[in-house]
Formats: structure tokens, C-alpha cells, sequence
């Protein structure tokens, strides 16, 4: 099956629908350092077997990327959580309203030897408008930027490629940063699986895309 075809294709069909953050007054809580990664070495070493790699992705506010992620097939396990900032231990309502630097991303851990790390790049650029500028839908913040923040130099090669094959279909030029992991931490623990605890919650990726994620690397029979 020529996946990159068929998720060409689909592409021309699902567009993202747009809704607003709410801030609310939910309690922030206190943060815990998953892991301040200051090389891909560490990085790559972190809560994997041989047979499994994880990789980050920030497209948005990350309700509905953790739960895009969770259809596919492979995919082990999903965290959300705030990468690549500058400030230490923030909490959500630090990273909204304050400027530390960070994006509100998807920590994907997946089984390498099921799961090929370009449909996960293919299905990435699906949900997210690539050119857009710390916007998605309708959330507009640095920390709403898009970004590929990768645990392995072995994983490079694959993302400079799927992101010179995106760039070639547009006009303006691409927005999303590509950069090792350097520092992440776990968001807070009503913004795990949120999708799942409410469903019909706020989200700015269509519905219609979460059909495609689970389908996506199912064979055919």
C-alpha cells in the first residue's frame, strides 16, 4: 500500500476547524523535569528499548495532537508536555501567559520495527498547517509554533527529507523548527489523555482526522 499517496490525497479533503483556549482557572500545579536533555545521546538513551523511539511534536495545542497521535497504530504511549523553553519547572499558565520560551508539545514514544517514522511525519504535516506562524487554528502564541524535536542524529536525515518534500508544495516558506530535544517537562495531569477524559473538548484538528490516524498503518486485507 503507497501510504504517502493515499495521505496525499486526503490531504486535499480534511482541513482543521478552529476554537478557542480556554484559560479557565484550573490549578497549575507543580511541574516535574521529565528530563533536561542537553544532547541527542541523552536523549535517545531516555524510556526506550532497541525496538522503540521517541520523537516530539509540537502543531498546536497539544489536546488534540496527543490524541491524533494516539490513533495510529504503533504508537506506544503519548505525553503532553513543553519543550524547548528557557525557563525552569513552568506550569501551563506559566507557558500562556508568560514568555518562557516553550511549546506546548506531544512526546510520541513508538515501536520503530511497526511503526515507520515517515507515515508519522506524513500524518504530522496532515494536522497542522505548516507555513503558519505560531498559529494553529485558533491559537496564537509562541507557544503554538510547530516543531519537530528530534532524540536521534539517526532520525535527521528522515525529517530534512519530509521537510523538503513539504516545502515544495507551497508557496511561503515553512515554519516548523526542527531541533534536537533540549529541554522538556511533563505538563500537568488534566491535560494527559484530555480528549479522552472530555470528549467533544476543545480541539483545533478536525475529527474527521483521527478516523485517518487509526487507519493509517493498518494493512489492508
Amino acid at each position: 500500500m503507497n501510504t504517502g499517496v493515499i495521505l496525499a490525497s486526503i490531504l486535499s479533503i480534511f482541513s482543521m476547524t478552529g476554537c478557542s483556549n480556554p484559560t479557565g482557572d484550573q490549578a497549575s500545579g507543580e511541574k516535574q523535569l521529565v528530563k533536561e536533555h542537553t544532547t541527542t545521546a541523552e536523549a535517545e538513551a531516555v524510556n526506550h528499548s532497541d525496538s522503540t523511539s521517541v520523537i516530539y511534536f509540537a502543531g498546536g495545542c497539544f489536546w488534540g495532537v496527543e490524541h491524533f497521535f494516539k490513533q495510529v497504530d504503533g504508537v506506544i504511549a503519548t505525553e503532553v508536555g513543553f519543550a524547548n523553553g528557557h525557563t525552569e519547572n513552568p506550569t501551563y499558565k506559566d507557558v500562556v501567559q508568560k514568555n518562557t520560551g516553550y511549546a506546548e508539545t506531544v512526546k510520541v514514544t513508538y515501536d520503530a520495527e511497526k511503526l515507520d517514522l515517515n507515515l508519522l511525519l506524513d500524518l504530522y504535516f496532515l494536522a497542522i498547517d505548516p507555513t503558519s506562524v505560531n498559529k494553529q487554528g485558533n491559537d496564537i502564541g509562541d507557544q503554538y509554533r510547530t516543531g519537530i524535536y528530534y532524540t536521534s542524529d539517526k532520525q535527521l536525515p528522515f525529517i530534512n527529507e519530509r521537510m523538503k518534500k513539504e516545502a515544495a508544495k507551497h508557496v511561503r516558506p515553512l515554519a516548523v523548527e526542527v531541533t534536537p530535544l533540549k529541554k522538556y517537562y511533563t505538563a500537568e495531569e488534566y491535560h494527559q489523555d484530555y480528549l479522552d477524559k472530555n470528549p467533544g473538548g476543545y480541539c483545533h484538528i478536525s475529527p474527521a482526522l483521527f478516523k485517518l490516524a487509526r487507519e493509517a498503518n493498518k494493512e489492508k486485507k
